[in-house]
């Protein structure tokens, strides 16, 4: 079987690499071409496809569009007998899905119909999913549409990121690729696709997020300031403007926090208050961990502790290395914009489709 590879960033590299050590013929590797910010001074790193490809020897092409009439024409003259798609960037029209003999498939970072579009792994951590997963489907023009030719779950662990996620379905996606190979390499495509159609009613989105997502909102309830910080690691990140006691403001990026859910408010003190050390020993609560806690922010329905932060222009740190520093810095609070209560909301009615 004669593949071409299309795929840009490190989710398509395990499955990739499996597909490079088997039998089948790798015609060449198509990446999206690198963008360099107007204001950068470097050019752009490769892209991880490209310095995986680049390492073996393969042709690597990066069209500008994938779906242009010219590149359409030089795919034909690949005489491929499929497209192997994944974390690309670019969805293919019908027209460039018909010059490969069986079309396409692709490896989707969740279980679809749910969480289609550009950014699934996240989408399920912040949609409060318990189960992860990956789907292959057999390409159509619409977005992630395609049938299903294969699938995998896995349990969602409780304290995982979208960048740990990330890994461990790239790795589960391995064995779901060469199986979808397997069921297309007899199919006879004058006769309907072997895949699963989807269930539309079911199909939820997972639109590309932004860097106005990463505000921590301290009015919104821990269990989802929680799914926030984990949801988007490691881009674009999450994090809180501190406003301390002698005027300045301090930018903190939130690397990994806990929700503690109180059932009594903590009405003595304001949303977005940021307690360290003495302060945290003196609320009057019986949350079970709380004597573990050396840095944490009033939220909605409790607290939110910090465990790993990163203050602008310094290293990340655990949170009692942090408070040590601002050990005597009372009444730090978190000044907020609202740039992510979208988002927020968003992950509430997630919820209750889920």
């Amino acid at each position: 079987m004669r593949i071409v590879l299309m795929g840009t960033g490190p989710f398509a590299v395990p499955s990739f690499e499996a597909l490079r050590q088997s039998e089948l013929e790798i015609a060449a590797v198509i990446c999206r071409p690198e963008v360099q910010a107007l204001s950068a001074k470097k050019a752009p790193p490769p892209s991880p496809v490209r310095l995986w490809a680049q390492s073996h020897e393969l042709s690597v092409h990066t069209p500008t569009s994938i779906n242009d009439p010219m590149t359409i024409d030089w795919l034909r003259s690949l005489r491929a007998d499929v497209y192997v798609v994944c974390d690309y960037g670019q969805i293919l029209t019908s027209d460039a899905l018909s010059t490969a003999r069986l079309g396409g498939i692709n490896l989707h970072g969740s279980l679809l119909p749910r969480h289609r579009g550009a950014a699934p792994v996240q989408w399920t951590i912040l949609s409060g999913d318990s189960i992860a997963g990956v789907t292959v489907i057999h390409m159509t023009p619409g977005l992630d549409a395609g049938p299903i030719l294969a699938a995998t779950q896995t349990d969602l662990l409780a304290e995982e990121n979208a960048q740990e996620l990330e890994n461990r379905l790239s790795q589960i996606g391995v064995e779901a690729t060469l199986q979808a190979l397997t069921t297309l390499r007899n199919w006879d495509p004058a006769t309907p696709s072997p895949g699963v159609h989807q269930d539309r009613t079911l199909a939820t989105k997972a639109p590309r997020l932004a860097k106005g997502d990463a505000e921590l909102d301290p009015r919104f309830p821990c269990r989802l300031l929680d799914r926030q910080v984990r949801g988007l690691q490691p881009w674009p990140g999450c994090f809180a403007n501190v406003e301390c006691s002698n005027g300045s403001t301090l930018r903190l990026l939130i690397q990994r926090a806990k929700p503690i859910p109180l059932d009594v408010p903590l009405s003595n003190l304001p949303v977005g208050a940021v307690l360290v050390g003495a302060s945290l020993q003196r609320l009057q609560t019986d949350a079970p961990t709380l004597s573990e806690v050396k840095l944490a922010v009033v939220v909605g329905d409790g607290l939110l502790a910090l465990e790993q932060v990163q203050p602008a222009g310094k290293k990340s740190m655990a949170a009692a290395e942090f408070a040590r520093g601002y050990a005597k810095q009372d009444g730090m609070r978190i000044a907020y914009v609202g740039t992510a209560t979208k988002l927020l909301e968003r992950m509430a009615q997630m919820e209750i489709i889920g």
